[in-house]
């Protein structure tokens, strides 16, 4: 028993001996925290400014021909053709809803423009966002056509009449045809895009009629072509996410990246019979959504260029000498509005990613938006979101904050213990192990409210830079965009002079080095909050304000009981 207890003796002065190291860094998690974010960001710099890899000699994927089905679809491959050679315009058609402007090609009957006209550009506000683009340096655009011999590709010419196709008066929908044929084979092909009233999905309905004496495998692909560069307005100081992704029933929501496409080393379910592919940037998305029980192959390439496609074959049987049949396929194209992919198809709204904290931010964005609708304005849903949270969290904080201030309270004792044991480590642990104990101080107490914080902190994070809804969404004042930098830099600078205060209501490391560093950090996190959302910096500010409100009562309130 005597030995029993004297191990249990020796693990209690251990344990104190630890947790008293711990006190001396409990403020060094929060520069942890500071150069993990520093070495995140690097790494998206290098990820945005490293120079693309050197693509194959081989023309292994040129641009100009329909894409190559594996055996899976039992279709022909199509001759070879040359690489990429630009954009030939054709006739063309502007079609104009309440939500977009979109124009079509008749070289290939591509949709070549798009711009969503409830949005703007990030850097000019005056500018309605474009999110397809015929341009030569930038390329954006949705293509389709049929695989096989004699069919026509996104690079046939199909007959199209010019002029605008406004969506007027108490129609729901418009369509523009086009028409591509082969007099010499009887094939006939009709591609027609319908748009609809308030909607960002466009049906693209391709009817092949096959007036030929002999049967035709019917193979149509859809594929999205787009260059490699982020969106306009896009930081290293924020890493959003630019490039390919597809979701199947077997392995859910998978990114592609441009650079592993290629490489030639992209990893993804090829074949399936449901799911959907498409184009992932900050805020928008582009998704063909072909039904589901269809047998289909996904497939990516590099066009060079800093060129890539991302794309769907589907298998629609024989075609016999006499018959017609058309294949209905929606393209969505348009804002990662959380209840328009959801609405849109299976898996869509996984394009919002939140990374592994989607279980804590899935709940924050629903409060947020319920908030949003009782007072009208996402800046106040943020501050009173904020304000819950706290509330939320005052228990578990309010236990750390008062073990900080016992801490701050003991300061000049533990100044004093580390004068007298001097360089002898183990005497002053053990002396500040005893004097903890003595004053029934946990110091492991202080780091909690930092622990807490920081997951919530990270998922709000996600949902304010994910959170479309809110771009162009004023607060007050200057603050007429949440998802945009504060451009007086106000609230980043109310924010490190909190943290300052902060700083200074907390107990001071015994290390100079160390309290140099807590003083630089609050200056560090201001120059990068310059370039974060205003959203996520008032947040910030607001969860400061309220800590040093929390923080200065307690203070108090453990003083007044060490006067009584």
């Amino acid at each position: 028993m005597a030995r029993r207890a004297d191990r249990h003796g020796r693990a209690r002065i251990l344990f104190q001996l630890n947790a008293s190291r711990l006190i001396d860094n409990q403020r060094l998690i929060l520069f942890i925290v500071f150069s993990f974010s520093l070495l995140l960001l690097w790494e998206a710099w290098q990820d945005r400014n490293a120079p693309p890899p050197v693509a194959p000699t081989t023309a292994s994927a040129p641009a100009a021909n329909a894409p190559t089905p594996s055996q899976v679809l039992h279709a022909p491959a199509p001759a070879a053709a040359p690489q990429h050679e630009g954009l030939a315009k054709g006739a063309r058609a502007v079609v104009e809803t309440d939500v977009l402007r979109a124009i079509i090609d008749g070289n290939g009957g591509d949709l070549r423009e798009l711009q969503l006209l409830q949005y703007r550009e990030t850097e000019a506000r005056d500018q309605v966002f474009t999110l397809f683009e015929d341009d030569k340096t930038r390329p954006y655009l949705a293509q389709s056509g049929l695989v096989g011999k004699g069919l026509p590709t996104h690079r046939s010419v199909y007959q199209l009449n010019p002029g605008t196709y406004r969506l007027t008066g108490n129609a729901a929908q418009l369509e523009v045809p086009l028409v591509w044929s082969d007099p010499a084979t009887g094939l006939r092909v009709e591609k027609t895009y319908v748009f609809k009233r308030g909607s960002y999905e466009i049906e693209i309905k391709t009817r092949v009629v096959n007036g030929s004496s002999a049967p035709v495998e019917l193979t149509p692909y859809y594929q999205l072509t787009r260059h490699g560069e982020p969106p306009r307005g896009a930081t290293f100081f924020l890493p959003t996410y630019t490039g390919a992704a597809v979701y199947t029933d077997t392995n859910k929501f998978q990114k592609i990246k441009f650079k592993d496409i290629q490489e030639g080393s992209a990893k993804f379910d090829k074949t399936a019979d449901n799911g959907w592919i498409g184009m992932v940037q900050h805020h928008f998305v582009s998704a063909w959504l072909p039904e589901n029980g269809i047998k289909r192959e996904y497939y990516t390439r590099s066009l060079g260029d800093n060129l890539y496609s991302a794309g769907v074959i589907l298998g629609e049987g024989m075609l016999a000498p006499g018959q017609q049949k058309t294949v209905t396929v929606p393209l969505y194209a348009g804002p990662q509005t959380q209840a328009l992919l959801e609405k849109a198809a299976p898996g869509l709204e996984l394009v919002r990613d939140y990374g592994w904290l989607t279980p804590l931010a899935y709940p924050i964005f629903w409060s947020l938006e319920k908030i949003e609708r009782l007072v009208g304005n996402w800046g106040w849903a943020i501050i009173i979101l904020t304000i819950l949270i706290k509330l939320a969290l005052y228990p578990l904080s309010a236990a750390g904050y008062k073990s900080m201030a016992k801490m701050k309270k003991l300061t000049p004792r533990l100044q004093k213990l580390k004068e007298t044991y001097g360089d002898d480590r183990a005497k002053l642990h053990q002396a500040m192990a005893e004097m903890y104990k003595t004053e029934k101080i946990n110091p492991l107490g202080g780091c909690l409210p930092i622990v807490v914080q920081i997951p919530v902190f990270i998922a709000l994070y996600w949902v304010l830079l994910a959170a479309v809804e809110m771009r162009g969404a004023p607060w007050l004042g200057w603050i007429t965009d949440l998802t945009a930098p504060d451009p007086w830099f106000i609230l980043p600078i109310i924010m490190g002079v909190t943290s300052i205060l902060q700083v200074k209501l907390n107990p001071q490391p015994m290390d100079p080095m160390q309290a140099r560093i807590m003083m630089i950090m609050p200056v560090a996190f201001t120059v990068m909050f310059v370039f974060f959302p205003a959203g996520l910096v008032l947040y910030w500010v607001v969860n400061n304000i309220l800590s040093i409100v929390q923080q200065w009562a307690i203070n108090k309130q453990v003083e007044g009981k060490a006067a009584r």
